[in-house]
């Protein structure tokens, strides 16, 4: 297996849309590196130009130890897995396994081990006769990555590989590609997987490290706690994270020695010591102030007694109820918030009324208004 090199790669198209721009990025040996963002945001073109199948149009993609722009997609050492399975329908699933296998001269023998192999690990030996038009989405997407492992690449390549599967099939489909890459590892396979996907969940649950991809450029690499609990910029902070981060500009004031971040609608919260000495530059002007969902809860009769300055009357618009927990969708004079709480039978909560809500200063995030740069790091 190998590590995969992207030095200040950038790609152009004909008609000037610059789409990656000067992506530098070290993807270890035996890491689950997933490329997560919106739409548009070029991580299927990062991909298909570490697979060949994009033209560079300046900088290096470095598979192992060698410099692959001008190879093609076959001499990279990589096997790819794509949205649409790319199975050939009038072939058996035995025959499309061993396609690409065949065509490395590989002998009979060694073709059908590796399938067997393959088979076995991802519990498709029954259908190896069949073709790919009697089987489920799901089926097919794990014959698809049977044909990847079989080929014993230095690099698998996922491109959006589960978009096309329901709900359940998607979390089975996800599990089955976590557990191969941990059986690959405990074989001794250093299995270096990147996985591209515009789920959020599927990229907190696989990858190592996530990059975090916004028109073409990283906005952070980094572990998915990290990413979650520390995210550098406001954009990380937005889109990592179901439901979102609540994100909402405030004025950062300063009475006596305490200092507070205040909403446009008069309300405060005081920020903990160690929080206020890192902004204390900012007295004055304006921050995105970010608090995750579950940061803020409904206030218990004990901390209404006691007053504190962390509370804030809100409107009760929506009630989500998740189960084991509930969303409330609330306005904040003209700012909207999201709560996530746990679920309680004997909660009276309805829609339209108002309730106090209580905000965790010690998790609050600070952003920079204009460069949108994390502040409290």
């Amino acid at each position: 297996m190998a590590e995969v090199i992207l030095r200040q790669v950038e790609k152009e198209y004909s008609n000037g849309f610059k789409a990656v721009h000067g992506i530098d990025l070290t993807i270890k040996e035996g890491e689950f590196m997933v490329f997560v963002g919106p739409s548009g945001c070029a991580k299927s073109t990062t991909l298909r130009m570490i697979a060949g199948l994009e033209d560079i149009t300046t900088g290096e993609v470095i598979i192992g130890d060698k410099c692959v722009n001008h190879l093609p997609p076959k001499d990279r050492g990589i096997s790819m897995v794509f949205q649409n399975y790319a199975l050939y329908p009038h072939m058996s699933v035995y025959e499309n396994m061993a396609f690409g296998l065949r065509q490395q001269k590989l002998d009979k023998l060694e073709i059908e081990r590796r399938i067997n192999e393959a088979a076995e690990t991802l519990e498709i030996t029954q259908l190896l006769a069949n073709k790919p038009g009697e089987m489920s989405g799901g089926q097919r997407q794990r014959v698809a990555l049977g044909r990847a492992m079989v080929r014993k690449p230095d690099v698998f390549l996922f491109d959006e590989p589960l978009s096309n599967l329901d709900a359940k099939l998607r979390v089975s489909t996800r599990i089955s590609i976590a557990q191969l890459h941990q059986d690959l590892k405990s074989e001794g396979q250093n299995a270096t997987m990147i996985y591209v996907t515009h789920d959020q969940v599927e990229a907190m649950t696989l990858g190592d490290r996530i990059c975090v991809l916004n028109q073409g450029k990283i906005m952070q690499v980094d572990t998915p706690m990290n990413l979650y609990h520390s995210p550098a910029n406001k954009f990380v902070a937005g889109f990592i994270g179901s439901p979102a981060m609540n994100l909402i500009r405030a004025t950062l004031v300063k009475e006596s020695t305490h200092v507070y971040t205040q909403l446009a609608c008069g309300t405060r919260f005081l920020l903990p010591h160690e929080k206020a000495q890192k902004v204390s530059h900012k007295i004055g002007q304006q921050v995105w102030f970010g608090m995750r969902p579950e940061h803020i809860s409904e206030a218990t009769k004990n901390s209404l007694e006691n007053a504190t300055d962390n509370l804030a009357l809100t409107r009760i618009n929506v009630i989500e109820s998740m189960g084991n927990e509930i969303y409330l969708y609330c306005k904040l004079g003209d700012d909207k918030i999201i709560s996530r709480c746990p679920f309680n039978p004997n909660d009276s909560m309805k829609h339209g009324e108002d309730h106090y809500m209580k905000f965790d200063m010690s998790h609050c995030h600070l952003f920079d208004i204009e460069t949108e740069l994390a502040l409290l790091h």
